[in-house]
């Protein structure tokens, strides 16, 4: 019999995880991936290229959705720039702010999405289940025996009530599948924040300001703008916001993502009141108009063990890095190969499988999680002078090329552990 699992999300690593059990093994796994959005959320910022791409045979879907951004330039109170970070492209040592292969988020759902899909097909057609989509569902109630022994019997937002041999939660960084299998107190505690806040919205393209060339600009008080392009018919624009005694107006008791986004906006309005003429007007007039914007506090989830019974957590709902470690997508595709490997390999041994899994990923997530002394907070200065401070000491160090040296001489991929190899999963590079 083959295993029967739900996977909750279909953002990056759930169609990750779903395609590369399916290239496994079409006859041992049938899959249902349930997203309580409507359709694939495809919005979101933009995001790394990863080495588990690469591994999956799909670098060239990538490629064809890269975006081209060729470095990130710092400017001043009067958009004037200060200094610019380039891009390391000569294949040696790690990226930098912006890496060789830059893709939307959304973008690299629909590519996973696809390859999942295509998958599934290719299992039908040697008997095997494939997978199943099922969008505007959520998952209301997880049930299991405290050993895990038995399944998991769940009961979806329609009222239908299935038996599953394993349920994977890849549902965010608030998990509501943590939440249930681990218990509210503990679900929610697991979340350690960062004080530090971002919204994300597009904005017309300008083509007298935007380039293939990021612009940041920061303001007092530890906030900063950002303008990312890179020939899209929109810019992206963020606004970070690094300082905890803005916390009680960003997060009130009832959780900062329980606002409206109409709530939210304004929020934004008086925090970013006194936002610089030289892009007030466009910054103001975007959100108003924007019907993307999405905001987030920014955080690390942390567990003991990332499955309790029969219940499994990936990528941001087990181990969030953050988005100040630039790793997120990356832990959750790592995740998902890591997860796919040790269940081909232990087939019908679940216990083993998940054991195997947080005993292999263990070390990456530790070193991911690791984020540079000061982080979030020292890119974001409090004062003005500190301002000053940082561009000059960005001018120093591209003026001298100490950043491309630095770069070249750090490995090439952040994390604890090379890529284990699993025979199991029948990939070819």
């Amino acid at each position: 019999m083959p295993l029967d699992i739900l996977i909750v999300g279909a953002g990056v690593c759930g169609p990750a995880l779903a395609t590369l059990l399916l290239r496994a093994d079409p006859a041992a796994f049938r899959l249902t991936v349930v997203e309580r959005c409507a359709a694939l959320r495809t919005g979101g910022q933009q995001i790394d290229g990863i080495p588990v791409v690469r591994k999956m045979g799909l670098l060239d879907a990538v490629r064809n959705v890269v975006v081209h951004e060729k470095g990130m330039a710092f400017v001043d109170k009067h958009g004037n720039q200060k200094f610019q970070f380039g891009v390391n492209d000569t294949g040696k040592g790690q990226q930098g702010f912006t890496s060789e292969y830059e893709i939307m988020r959304g973008d690299l759902v629909r590519v996973l999405y696809d390859a999942s899909l295509e998958a599934s097909e290719d299992a039908k057609k040697q008997g095997g289940s494939g997978v199943t989509y099922e969008f505007g569902v959520s998952v209301d109630n997880i049930s299991q025996k405290e050993d895990g022994d038995g399944g998991v019997d769940v009961t979806f937002s329609d009222g239908r009530q299935r038996h599953f041999d394993l349920v994977v939660g890849a549902d965010g960084q608030g998990s509501r599948t943590r939440r249930q299998a681990w218990g509210d107190e503990q679900g929610r505690a697991a979340f350690r924040t960062l004080h530090s806040y971002a919204a994300y919205f597009t904005i017309p393209r300008d083509d007298k300001e935007d380039s293939d060339v990021a612009i940041i600009h920061h303001l007092s008080g530890r906030r900063m703008i950002a303008f990312r392009a890179n020939g899209r018919p929109e810019t992206q624009c963020y606004l970070i916001c690094n300082e905890p005694a803005q916390a009680p107006l960003l997060r009130d008791a009832t959780g900062y993502t329980h606002k409206s986004v109409d709530e939210q906006k304004q929020i934004w309005r008086e925090l970013y009141a006194d936002t610089d003429a030289w892009c007030r007007e466009r910054v103001f007039d975007g959100l108003e108009k924007t019907e993307d914007f999405y905001a987030h506090e920014a955080g690390q989830v942390k567990l003991d063990s990332w499955s309790r019974g029969r219940v499994a957590l990936l990528g941001d709902a087990g181990y969030c890095p953050s988005p100040v470690s630039g790793c997120g997508t990356t832990a959750s595709l790592v995740g998902a190969y890591v997860l796919a490997g040790e269940l081909a390999r232990h087939r019908d041994d679940v216990a083993a499988a998940l054991d195997g899994y947080d005993r292999v990923l263990r070390p990456f997530v530790d070193e991911v999680q690791s984020l540079p002394p000061g982080a979030p907070t020292v890119v974001t200065p409090q004062t003005d002078w500190g301002i000053w401070f940082l561009h000059s000491l960005g001018r120093f160090i591209t003026t001298f090329r100490i950043d491309k040296l630095a770069l070249s001489l750090m490995p090439a991929d952040k994390g604890g552990i090379p890529l284990p190899e699993y025979p199991e999963l029948k990939l070819v590079e």
